[in-house]
């Protein structure tokens, strides 16, 4: 039966807050994802929380679902104030559930290159919003996952998860150095795409192999030279305006459906 909270100095809650920081998050190995809609889609892909918290007076058929499986699979389920779920998502409208879950262990090496034809790889990324979306474009397009190269932000930080709207449990994440990424790339098949204004060929004109790692760089840099002269390809969309750059989940997206449509049945 779930247990209440109605206390601001719960020792709980204030563990719970401390997730909202990254050290935090690393040293407990644990993360926060807020809202029924991430959480069910989470607990879809076989993920249930190992600490549930919900509104207290709060019903739903998806809630009472996310309730007794959490309970059956021995987790923690605890009923409190809106108050107390503001203080700890730091949310000024709160959602009615939170959920605390384990971080996703692994490295390059449990990635099985040949499950998808598009892989996502993104050099220092810093925008929590971009990465969000990059995993919500990954899972539209079935790709195997995103791998984050060098100092990019947590994919796990409160603003990066709701920003994937519960795609961060579709699509596998991994973090790893450029000096990891590259032998690890050329150890098997796969070709590496690169974005980047340094090139004149334009993103519709190559046939693109399979399976096509796409590099997409810091938002405000881009990719450093000697990442590009790594790459199999470079190419770059048509900027037909004042603007000489997109947004970089933008271009992510962009890229990846073109990779996709080379790809489907006609």
């Amino acid at each position: 039966m779930p247990r209440q909270i109605t206390a601001f100095s719960n020792p709980l809650v204030k563990q719970v807050r401390g997730l909202r920081d990254k050290k935090n998050r690393r040293r407990e190995g644990h993360f926060l994802a807020e809202g029924l809609r991430i959480l069910t889609e989470a607990r879809e892909e076989g993920f249930l929380p190992e600490i549930l918290f919900y509104a207290i007076g709060q019903h739903h058929p998806l809630l009472d679902t996310l309730i007794s499986e959490t309970e059956a699979q021995g987790g923690e389920v605890i009923e409190t104030t809106p108050d107390i779920l503001h203080k700890m998502s730091g949310k000024d409208n709160p959602q009615i559930v939170l959920g605390v879950y384990p971080a996703f262990p692994g490295g390059l090496d449990s990635l099985d290159r040949t499950a998808a034809n598009i892989w996502i790889v993104a050099q220092s990324l810093r925008d929590p919003g971009n990465l969000g979306t990059i995993l919500r474009t990954g899972d539209a397009v079935g790709a195997g996952g995103l791998i984050l190269i060098d100092d990019c932000v947590d994919p796990f930080s409160v603003e990066a998860v709701r920003a994937s709207m519960g795609a961060l449990f579709t699509q596998r994440i991994v973090q790893a150095s450029w000096e990891e990424f590259v032998p690890w790339l050329r150890s098997g098949p796969g070709q590496l795409v690169g974005m980047s204004l340094q090139t004149d060929i334009d993103y519709q004109t190559p046939r693109y192999e399979s399976p096509t790692f796409l590099l997409v760089g810091n938002e405000a840099q881009g990719l450093p030279e000697a990442y590009e002269a790594e790459c199999d390809l470079l190419v770059k969309m048509p900027m037909l305006g004042k603007a000489d750059s997109l947004n970089a989940a933008v271009a992510t997206a962009v890229m990846a459906y073109e990779v996709l449509n080379q790809r489907r049945p006609r």
